[in-house]
């Protein structure tokens, strides 16, 4: 274990509180409007994804990459001051196995935010998420819940997808489960968990809850935001020609990219990659087959109701699964 962090002020911090997730349930409006508060300071790569083991084994193409050792992530708050509550926000630390062990190790006495959201609407968002990300190359929502047996035997996996273990789906609503991994070393005391629909109902009073919630001055006004919003990919083939222009794969895209390269400044080409995405690749989500909902809210009705149990708060009548049997 790495000395405490007064010894190597020099080295940056450790973060004071963690946004854990989960995504597509509004982390990232979060994290965007808490590192606009003068007392907080959060770093400007969103999701450093140190703590959790399972999401280095194939790292995703990003630019600021992953950081290796202790001393790497600490840098990452080394602009700090002192006064200032240090946060970060990684999503899948919720989903992750490994990341509230790690934290336990060297952030005793950290605090945590968790954001749970309806399942079936959930998995959908992140299902439309992961086809954007080119994480999924399955575009049909019930095609690609229904591979998960196969998948969890390595069949079906996208061939160049980087993160082949995110797409068992089920993996994801075990609230009380993930929950609990993080209240058994760190107590209930220092969680706050959030349900997705307040956040969205009353953006600014949620984020109020929060500040009081890491100890910070709550009067400040902040504006609400909302990012990272759902989209559904129009034509896969599009999506995959554009995806492989964007990373360089394959000769043909090899030849396209160093061509635009050649003729056209970087910042056009980003600009247009992400025109083109907006323009002809993505368009508004398609709603939910109702007999698939209705499948799927009977399957994960037990971990709403065992979360409503967890949390004392009625999810079960607040999400719709009362009816169900």
């Amino acid at each position: 274990m790495s000395a405490p962090v007064e010894v190597l002020p020099a080295l940056g911090r450790l973060p004071d509180f963690f946004i854990v997730g989960h995504p597509k349930c509004g982390t990232t409006a979060l994290y965007e409007m808490l590192r606009r508060h003068p007392d907080i300071y959060m770093p400007d790569g969103k999701e450093p994804w140190f703590f959790a083991t399972e999401l280095h084994e194939r790292p995703p193409p990003r630019p600021e990459g992953i950081p290796a050792t202790l001393e790497e992530y600490r840098s990452l708050f080394r602009s700090a001051r002192a006064e200032q509550r240090v946060g970060e926000a990684t999503p899948m630390y919720l989903w992750s196995h490994s990341a509230a062990a790690r934290i336990a190790e060297v952030a005793p006495n950290a605090r945590f935010v968790a954001i749970l959201r309806e399942p079936v609407s959930f998995l959908r968002s992140l299902h439309l998420q992961f086809v954007e990300t080119y994480v999924e190359t399955e575009n049909d929502f019930a095609r690609a819940l229904a591979l998960e047996a196969e998948r969890r035997q390595g069949r079906h996996v996208p061939r160049h997808s980087y993160w082949p273990r995110a797409l068992l789906y089920s993996d994801y609503v075990r609230y009380v489960e993930q929950l609990d991994r993080y209240r058994t070393r760190f107590g209930a005391e220092r969680m706050l968990v959030l349900i997705y629909d307040d956040f969205r109902r009353d953006n600014a009073d949620t984020v109020r809850r929060v500040l009081r919630f890491l100890d910070v001055d709550d009067s400040r006004s902040i504006q609400p935001l909302e990012a990272n919003p759902t989209v559904h990919v129009r034509s896969q083939r599009l999506h995959h020609l554009v995806h492989a222009l964007s990373v360089g794969r394959g000769p043909t895209s090899l030849f396209v990219k160093e061509t635009l390269k050649a003729l056209t400044p970087r910042p056009w080409r980003r600009r247009a990659l992400a025109a083109a995405k907006r323009r002809v690749v993505y368009g508004s989500p398609r709603p939910v087959d109702e007999r698939l909902t209705v499948e799927l809210r009977a399957r994960f009705k037990p971990e709403v109701v065992a979360l409503s149990e967890y949390l004392d708060r009625d999810l079960v009548s607040q999400w719709g699964y009362g009816a169900l049997r």
